[in-house]
């Protein structure tokens, strides 16, 4: 059952990434080409999709957390860290640079390839890359601080 759910969610937030059009990296570059505010070419339409998405959550997440337990694990996994460390601020750094050179981000690109875009597969091919190279440095000796995604979290 939790596999349906998680397919479902999966398919209403691919559907949602394609009728706000952020499956189209065009339209993510035009929205962070802040250049284009004074030609007119500006695309302020992510600035109201990333608004509902943070509205969303921020109620989702104060609904969610009030219960005992979550419907498909034994408890609820919160990071409860809240240290600024060097990967909390390199991490996104590199997401960021990412996203602007490419317009893409991993839901989008994913959802992208279903409209069989070439560069859609470079930058999934490019992520997958950076998340094999990514576990390699974490399991180096000099390194051993890195916690990967499949690390379990502090509780």
């Amino acid at each position: 059952m939790a596999i349906l759910v998680q397919f479902a969610i999966g398919l209403v937030f691919g559907l949602g990434l394609i009728v706000s059009g952020m499956s189209n990296p065009a339209k993510v570059l035009n929205f962070l080409d802040i250049g284009g505010i004074t030609a007119g070419t500006w695309d302020a339409s992510l600035a109201f999709v990333m608004a509902g998405a943070v509205a969303v959550t921020f109620i989702g997440f104060k609904r969610v957390l009030k219960l005992a337990r979550p419907f498909f694990a034994e408890r609820f996994y919160v990071p409860t860290r809240e240290d600024i460390d060097p990967k909390i601020i390199v991490g996104p750094a590199i997401f960021g640079v990412g996203w602007g050179l490419a317009g893409f981000c991993p839901g989008p690109a994913l959802t992208a390839l279903g409209f069989g875009s070439t560069s859609a597969f470079m930058f999934v091919g490019a992520m997958c890359a950076g998340m094999v190279l990514a576990r390699f440095i974490a399991r180096l000796p000099s390194s051993t601080g890195i916690v990967t995604p499949a690390d379990p979290l502090e509780t």
